[in-house]
Order: structure tokens, then sequence, then C-alpha cells
């Protein structure tokens, strides 16, 4: 189970104890391993999207005398062999956040600002300060539905059938099996059955027993198709930097044999992924020979520096996502892509000599859900 206070009660004694003439300044710096001083490591998110696929996978079973189909039942459309199709149903996106590496920033412990007083989830996302964030609960994937039992429509052959010296011969005498049961259904609903009920339920109970035992001897000729549900996942990470008037991704392939295939088996049809921003996309970085990175890279040292202290937080960029085959559109999301936007600086001055700031996020894009004060019952 995650804890999002369990940063915030160890920070909270750790910045209690230090020394209390140290400078009042909240001291946020770009996390190197093996570098960054001693403080509270978070990172922003990058969008991961979680898409499900859900799928019908049916398979196709001959019955027993498929061979006579055509001759005893007039049906040529019994199958020969065993075989297994897939359908797909439908496809879903759920964007969520992980940890993006190119952005984790360490929050140096001072007793005089309230920025180390964080709330984290278990993986390091940043959630809140000065507050105790709960981390949302993970998508939780549906399951499946299991493929029914088989009829078994040997349970309904008859003494003579089963003595029959011939497979030939059990087909021809299994076939009329069938005509009499159909011929029994008939007189029943007709009421010239001599055994007709005259209850309704009960005559419902001897017709749906009757088309039971037809099914299960007309499957010993035209086979049985078992069906049953599967649910199929994939992560796709947008890219950081895309075509302004969008670009397409070939998510996968899937196969009406196969299901789920890989993107080079070209026995499926490609499943593709458009991506489209709604918003204006960020100007490009400054080059790092212009002496930065933009705001990824290490503070720039003196007055800069100074002027550039504070809590790095995400502002993501929107985009419209699309999955689509060349014959069917399956959905469209509109959502927040971390990785397309940018990332923003709340100013030092809030968090300076006042613990009463508090700020929440969107644990998901890395972004401000609320900023504000403590009332003075919290206090």
């Amino acid at each position: 189970m995650q804890t999002p206070i369990r940063h915030l009660l160890a920070t909270l004694t750790i910045a209690l104890c230090c020394c209390p003439d140290a400078t009042a300044q909240t001291d946020v710096q770009p996390f190197r391993h093996g570098v960054t001083d001693e403080g509270v490591c978070y990172f922003l998110p990058k969008t991961r999207i979680k898409v499900v696929l859900t799928a019908q996978k049916s398979y196709i079973v001959p019955g027993e005398f498929a061979s006579y189909a055509e001759r005893y039942l007039r049906r040529n459309d019994a199958p020969r062999s065993e075989s297994t199709e897939w359908t797909l149903q439908a496809i879903e996106m759920h964007p969520y956040g992980v940890p993006d590496s190119t952005r984790a920033y360490a929050i140096r412990l001072n007793p005089k600002t309230s920025a180390p007083l964080v709330s984290l989830t278990d993986d390091g996302l940043l959630l809140g300060i000065n507050a105790a964030v709960a981390p949302e609960p993970p998508f939780v994937v549906p399951q499946g539905t299991a493929a029914p039992q088989p009829t078994d429509g040997r349970q309904y052959l008859t003494r003579d059938i089963l003595a029959a010296s011939s497979t030939a011969k059990m087909a021809q005498l299994t076939a009329e099996e069938i005509y009499d049961l159909k011929e029994s259904r008939n007189a029943l609903i007709r009421g010239e059955a001599d055994n007709t009920p005259k209850d309704g339920v009960q005559l419902g109970l001897m017709l749906d027993n009757l088309d039971r035992q037809v099914a299960a001897l007309e499957a010993l000729f035209v086979g049985q198709t078992l069906s049953n549900t599967e649910v199929l996942t994939l992560d796709y990470e947008p890219p950081a930097t895309i075509d302004p008037q969008g670009q397409r991704t070939m998510l996968c392939r899937f196969s009406r044999r196969l299901g789920l295939v890989d993107k080079d088996d070209l026995s499926g049809e490609p499943v593709w992924l458009t991506i489209t921003p709604l918003d204006n996309l960020p100007e490009p970085a400054p080059s790092a020979d212009e002496g930065k990175q933009g705001r990824h890279a290490l503070l720039a040292k003196g007055k800069r520096a100074q002027q550039e202290q504070g809590v790095y937080v995400a502002q993501p960029l929107r985009a419209r996502l699309t999955i689509a085959t060349a014959k069917q559109t399956f959905c469209t999301i509109d959502t927040p892509v971390c990785q397309l936007g940018t990332t923003e600086l709340l100013s030092a001055v809030l968090f300076n000599k006042h613990f009463d700031t508090v700020v929440t996020l969107y644990q998901h894009t890395g972004s401000v859900r609320q900023l504000s004060r403590l009332t003075e019952a919290a206090k």
C-alpha cells in the first residue's frame, strides 16, 4: 500500500533538527546521482497511455458427422477442420504518469522553508507541499470472459444409433432422430401431440428440452463455435516532439487468425495511433552553447540562480489521440501530455518563511491542482 505522507513526516523531523541560523532560502536543483547534497528528491511525470484492446476469440470445432452434413441436413457450411478466429471489438486509452528521469529535482532541507515538507508516491512523483495527499488508485485492467463448455451431442444418441455398424449409418440415424424431434416440437406447438400439457410453463420446459436436444445433435454435423473475450494491453509513450500538424504511428497489428501480432508481422492489419497537439507547441529550447538547456538544465550561477529558486512543476500540453484501422475508428481522447509541455517554477517566495502555503499537484500530469494557504483550523 502506498504511503503518501512517508516523506512528509521524515523531512519535517530532519528540517526541525537543522541549524536554526541556516539561510532562509528554498533551494531546488536538478538531481544528479552522487553529486546532489542531501534533500528530498522528486520526479515530474511523463505521460504514458495504457491501451486496452478487447477481442473476441472464437474456436470453431467440426462435428463428428461433418462429412455427411450436406447429404442428410442439406447444410454445405459445416467446417471440416478446427480453426480460430479473432475479432477486435473495442479499444480504450487510459493516460497515466510515470517518473521522468530527465526531470528529477532535489529540495535541500532547510528549517526556514516549507518546501521540503512534501507528499510523494512510492516511485517519487510529487503530490503536494505542506499537505498529505493520497495517491490515486492505479487503473485496473478488466477481465475477459471464458468460453462456454462444448455441447456433447453423443449423450442424446439412441441405442440403435450407437449400435450402427458404420459412421455413415450413425449419421443417417442421427439425422432421422433430428427430424423426429422437430416433428414432435411442431406437434406440441399445434396442440396435436397426445401428451400436450395444458400448463404453459410445463409446455415451455418441454419445448426448451427439445430445442436443446436438436441443437446438440445438429452440432454433430455442423460443429460448434465457442467464443471467449480476451483483454490485451499495450503501453504507448508519446514522443517529446511531434509535428504541429500531428503524426501517425503504427501501434500494433491485429490478425483474424492470430490476434495481436508484432508490427513487422504482415499477417495482421495495422492499428494506427494518431497524436495531434491541441495547444501551441512550446518554442524549442536554446542550445547548450548558449549557456543553458531550457528549464531542464542546471541552474545558472550568480544573480540568475537567485532569481530562479523555487519548486519545479509541469505544465503539460493537451493533445488528441485517435486509434483506428483502415476500416474503423475505435476511440479518440483529449488528454494532457507532459513531455510535450514545459517545466515551470513556483517562486521560492511562496515557501520561504511561509509554512502555511499549500500546493497540491495532479499525480499523472505534475501540474498544479491547488495553491492555497492553510486555514486557522488546519494550523
